[in-house]
């Protein structure tokens, strides 16, 4: 237990310094935008030293955009889930401090392309363990439950603000180029990860009942169990199905893994789900 936690941790905290490394070797000094509250907190920095004189940096306006969204997922999403979430955000605000701004490269496509791919990275492998990296993750996730409406339909929003205002207050090319980046960060992550918000479980196993009982007790999810035999065995199984979010998907794993180690596990991506399922 203290072994997959410590891993998880490593990874949301690696996840934080490939999203440092894509804003300060690539994004920042092209004008170049990322997705969600980082792209924001980006576009505000930028707005304060061009246009009032203030020299705010990214990582204190991501910081402080953040401390009332992870109040938020605090009370509605889950205690530790924000967790991981806190802990992204500060070292992503520690890493985007101490790493300098550095332009690799003058060519700006190179910096929308390898800015987007690295950040994409990042946030794909943070969301692949049940984490994220706070900020648009948090809102859309309670917007998402409340509608029932995919998550990316609230990044969607969020962007195209960000690439509407950088198109305004700076070159309509920086625009451009920011929807490249976003495009970019998107695929990686779907490769990563699954783009669905809700996945369906099916587990083959011979401990539904201890299983059950473990789900439960994490999360607060519907199961149906249905009796199976083995063809080549012959011995009778159970075969549970259920339908989570994705972020949950990190936390079945880990249920099934110390339960059930030997069950046979399908996750397969959901469109849509009618009828009662717990969005709160």
């Amino acid at each position: 237990m203290f072994m997959m936690e410590a891993k998880r941790i490593v990874v949301v905290i690696f996840g934080a310094l490939l999203n440092a490394i894509s804003l300060n070797f690539f994004l920042i000094g092209a004008n170049v935008y990322a997705s969600g509250f980082t792209g924001a907190a980006q576009l505000l920095s930028s707005v304060f030293n061009d246009f009032i004189g203030i020299g705010v940096s990214t990582g204190i306006l991501l910081f402080l955009l953040n401390i009332p969204v992870l109040l938020l997922g605090w009370y509605k999403v889950g205690k530790g889930f924000t967790i991981y979430s806190i802990i992204s955000v500060f070292f992503s605000t520690l890493f985007l401090e101490v790493i300098p701004v550095i332009g690799l490269s003058s060519d700006i496509i190179l910096n929308a392309a390898f800015g987007g791919v690295i950040g994409g990275v990042g946030v794909g492998i943070t969301l692949k363990i049940g984490a994220s990296t706070g900020g648009m993750d948090i809102v859309a996730m309670i917007l998402s439950r409340l509608k029932d409406k995919p998550i990316g339909n609230y990044f969607l929003i969020m962007n195209a603000v960000i690439i509407l205002f950088a198109g305004i207050l700076y070159e309509p090319e920086n625009a451009l180029y920011t929807m490249v980046t976003l495009y970019v960060s998107t695929r990686v992550i779907d490769a990563i990860h699954t783009r669905h918000e809700k996945v369906t479980a099916w587990i083959v196993t011979l401990k539904a009942d201890e299983l059950q009982e473990a789900i439960h007790r994490k999360m607060i999810r519907g199961i149906t169990i249905l009796p199976a035999k083995g063809a080549y065995t012959k011995t009778d199984k159970s075969v549970m199905y259920l339908v989570i979010t994705r972020y949950e998907l990190y936390d079945l794993e880990k249920i099934i893994n110390e339960v059930d180690p030997t069950a046979f596990t399908n996750v397969v991506e959901t469109a849509g789900v009618f009828g009662s399922f717990r969005r709160d």
